[in-house]
């Protein structure tokens, strides 16, 4: 077990993101680069979620790739050119940076071969999760550093022996959008038992304004009920319906959700992922306050344009 790993003292030390997907909502700025690498501020969006990860204690890292994502490898790699180059200026702090990424946690990849879906990703980890439980960590759903989720998902995985999802509560024209849970109350704040889960249903079919949000703590149970399932909605194995099979009590534990109530940025959404750049630029230590106030000059010169045209 590894210092950060006693430190924390969870059960589960290791993570899987699933990053094979061709980011065609960014096209063409995906056509030759994975949409995890598109930057947020100064590093890719990939190496937020590892380094949530990290920091979680989790510490042995598979990334699920797919075709044309070597840029994924290469970013957690060394680069001896650059980092001589790098040496010789004299420029320390830019050479900090390129290390971090290399020393984050041990990041492993696995191709999913043909994408058939997110049940089909984490499926695809069964040999190197073994029967152990393992978080699952979406590539374009980035949690701010300063709003942790992860502890507080394996700290109940831990307590009650059960799989462990996120919730987030959205405004109901909105679930339509994201898989959506039935849940009962609990005795603890912000943790319920979830019933039933039910993959983007419409406003008038939600059982609650809860949504499914990326991440998860699973047990290797999960691997049996995939094997088990039958192509769901758009033709993909959907990870939302196996654990909806253990929701409905058809496995060896219930599940459970962490309503999160801090701060998430889509990434996978054109839009969220100008706005994570905004919300997070403003809180650079090195860019915040240039950014801060441009957004403040640029948001009055917004205000008199929008004010001129009415």
């Amino acid at each position: 077990m590894s210092e950060t790993q006693r430190l924390h003292g969870g059960s589960v030390t290791k993570a899987v993101i699933p990053a094979a997907g061709l980011g065609t909502r960014f096209l063409p700025a995906t056509k030759a680069m994975p949409k995890e690498m598109l930057p947020i501020v100064d590093k890719p969006a990939i190496q937020y979620v590892v380094e949530e990860a990290a920091a979680a204690g989790l510490d042995d890292v598979l990334i699920i790739t797919g075709r044309n994502k070597g840029n994924l490898s290469n970013h957690f790699d060394g680069v001896p050119e650059l980092e001589h180059t790098l040496e010789q200026k004299g420029d320390e702090g830019r050479l900090e940076r390129v290390h971090e990424a290399n020393e984050l946690a041990e990041v492993h990849f696995l191709r999913q071969g043909h994408p058939q879906g997110l049940g089909h990703a984490v499926g695809r980890a069964r040999r190197h999760v073994g029967d152990n439980s393992f978080a699952v960590l979406l590539g374009d759903d980035l949690i701010d550093a300063r709003d942790p989720l992860l502890d507080r998902m394996i700290a109940e995985h831990d307590a009650r022996q059960a799989t462990v999802i996120a919730l987030m509560e959205v405004p109901p024209e909105s679930i339509h959008l994201y898989g959506c849970a039935a849940v009962e109350p609990t005795d603890e704040p912000d943790v319920v038992r979830v019933t039933e889960l039910v993959e983007k249903p419409s406003r008038e079919e939600a059982p609650s304004n809860l949504a499914i949000i990326g991440r998860y703590v699973l047990r290797p149970e999960i691997f049996d009920i995939i094997d088990d399932l039958e192509p769901g909605r758009g033709g993909e194995y959907q990870l939302t319906d196996a654990l909806n099979h253990l929701a409905q009590g058809k496995g060896e534990a219930p599940v459970y959700g962490v309503v999160f109530r801090g701060r998430r940025y889509d990434t996978g959404d054109r839009a969220d992922w100008i706005k994570a750049n905004v919300l997070l630029g403003v809180d650079h230590p090195e860019l915040g306050e240039e950014i801060s106030e441009w957004v403040l000059q640029f948001a009055d010169r917004l205000r008199e344009r929008r004010g001129s045209a009415d």
